[in-house]
């Protein structure tokens, strides 16, 4: 059965057609047909070419026109306007009360035409601009990486819990920085915040938050930076592997990407970082751990992932 393209997914679309994959590579990597993505280009056109954020209002203004669209009750926008401000997602909303995302997005637009402030509570206010300069590393290469090549085949499925991908966050004047980690499967997070962007300092942080949960840890995969270059040590320590994505290859680690976008609705690039105090970050990670996905079938993260965590526990 066919299902409409969701927001993540057009953002990927924009990024893959950015990193100039063609039509059948961007299909096969999203699990989508040829002709959905050729479709979904054609229709997102516009005068800057296809941008993400054009492409959700263009569907959403074709939702609206459909002679299935049907009318919300007025108490529905109350209870929409709450959970923005709860910073859920439009589809996270859908997954919860009697409307389409389609329709929220909509009524957030007509608001902000309006003068009002909902737009603010989206976490993408303005399109991506990503610079794509070939596959050269400038930073280097670390030693005894372990390219996501060799990663598994079936990791890619997120039909397991225990991959996990992680990455540093920093803020203004890039003092101070928050270590991300991600479960792939469940959408799960733990978050650090280091005083130095170090390897020796990250290192220490992955083990402190990945030990508590290590029957649920099986692989990590982060990026090339030099923050990750004590991946070894973080492997005997937990009993893993750490697998290296490609230089400029950010959807090889699309949960943790998505979840760092999740992250800057709270801690914007502007914040200095050492102004996040642990007892704020403790209240993003809950918070956004405890938000339904509409892909978890509106779970929340901590719901799927300490449900395998207690049948682990079980069988122990």
């Amino acid at each position: 059965m066919y299902k409409h393209l969701s927001r993540e997914e057009r953002y990927q679309i924009f990024s893959l057609r950015q990193a100039r994959h063609s039509i059948s590579e961007i299909a096969r990597l999203l699990g989508r047909h040829r002709s959905t993505i050729s479709r979904e280009l054609h229709c997102g056109q516009g005068q800057r070419g296809y941008r993400a954020e054009q492409a959700c209002r263009k569907a959403a203004e074709r939702t609206s026109r459909s002679r299935n669209a049907r009318r919300v009750p007025v108490h529905v926008w109350a209870d929409v306007a709450f959970y923005l401000g709860l910073q859920w997602s439009p589809e996270q909303i859908a997954g919860r009360l009697q409307v389409s995302h389609e329709s929220v997005y909509l009524h957030v637009y007509a608001d902000k035409a309006a003068g009002g402030k909902l737009h603010k509570h989206l976490r993408s206010q303005k399109p991506r601009r990503k610079r794509y300069r070939g596959t050269c590393d400038r930073r280097g290469q670390i030693a005894h990486r372990r390219p996501i090549s060799e990663r598994p085949g079936h990791i890619e499925l997120r039909k397991q819990i225990g991959h996990w991908e992680g990455d540093t966050v920093i803020g203004a004047a890039h003092k101070q920085a928050i270590v991300t980690l991600v479960e792939r499967k469940s959408g799960y997070a733990v978050l650090a915040k280091v005083r130095r962007k170090t390897a020796e300092e990250v290192g220490r942080a992955i083990e402190s938050k990945l030990m508590p949960v290590q029957a649920c840890v099986k692989t990590l995969t982060v990026d090339n930076g030099k923050e990750f270059a004590h991946h070894q040590a973080i492997d005997r320590a937990l009993g893993i592997k750490t697998y290296f994505a490609d230089p400029y290859c950010s959807w090889q680690r699309g949960c943790n990407e998505n979840f760092n976008g999740l992250l800057r609705q709270y801690i914007p690039k502007k914040r200095r970082m050492e102004t996040v105090t642990d007892e704020e970050l403790t209240m993003i990670q809950n918070r956004l751990n405890h938000r339904p996905r509409k892909r978890l079938g509106f779970k929340t993260p901590y719901e799927v992932f300490h449900a395998s965590l207690d049948r682990v526990a079980l069988r122990a």
